[in-house]
């Protein structure tokens, strides 16, 4: 395996810095995530031992160890003991889990991730109004059926209602697009789990998921973003009450 680029501490310095002293695992990892994902370290690489991190970045060996233990379970690095610690992979492919380190370890502010996910959404059903397949079609149709034969059951008309977002992503066929959606969903689970408290509540998701299933249907796009607009909106309103209720 090739080592490190250069194996001069200046070297390694120039590419980290110093950081602020008391400076927290969290950000020692974004530190590290930077020069890791920058496309400066081939795939395979061995990276410089803990000791000469902290020592380049001015802080705690303990504090280097936990951030690589973080980055390690992400996918980012392999870390074997006796070894040393390696790259896992390219740029473009640690990119998904950079995006989902980001998202885990900020602020839970749930107003945003709402809009986050709102925004994510609608581009979905967009993308998936352009090019959902008949089978990705019949699919949404189906957990559509499952949605208007369960509105008595909310636990089982849950369970349709996710069917039906995660086969509308499929149908968008942006892996990125999917992942970052599951990441935001599952921050929002714990309010999602009761999103829709009654039967009235769940025949209205039921008439937006349906509006969002014929424009996808139809192949009109506009017609799918504003449907899932509109369905975001509610859903939204009501995770809010929720959130603010806990």
């Amino acid at each position: 395996m090739p080592a490190y680029p250069g194996d001069d501490a200046g070297d390694i310095a120039a590419a980290l810095g110093a950081l602020p002293s008391g400076t927290p695992v969290s950000e020692v990892a974004r530190k590290l995530m930077d020069l890791f994902t920058g496309g400066s370290i081939a795939p395979g690489t061995r990276l410089p031992p803990e000791r000469q991190l902290a020592s380049t970045l001015g802080v705690g060996r303990s504090a280097v160890r936990e951030a690589l233990a973080a980055l390690e379970i992400l996918g980012i690095v392999d870390v074997r003991p006796g070894s040393g610690t390696y790259l896992r992979g390219t740029a473009s492919e640690l990119l998904p889990q950079t995006l989902r380190w980001g998202l885990l370890i900020g602020e839970r502010n749930t107003a945003e991730l709402l809009e986050l996910r709102s925004g994510l959404e609608i581009y979905v059903a967009r993308l998936a109004a352009a090019r959902a397949s008949d089978a990705a079609k019949a699919a949404l149709a189906e957990h559509v059926g499952r949605m208007r034969g369960s509105v008595a059951d909310l636990t089982a008309f849950a369970r349709a209602d996710l069917g039906f977002h995660n086969a509308l992503a499929a149908a968008a066929g942006n892996k990125v697009l999917i992942d970052q959606l599951q990441v935001v969903r599952s921050l929002l689970q714990v309010y999602a789990d009761r999103a829709v408290h009654d039967e009235e509540a769940a025949r209205v998701a039921l008439d937006e998921h349906d509006r969002v299933h014929r424009a996808v249907r139809d192949g009109d796009q506009d017609a799918a973003a504003s449907a899932m607009a509109v369905h975001m909106a509610t859903a939204s309103a009501r995770l809010a009450a929720d959130a603010a209720a806990s």
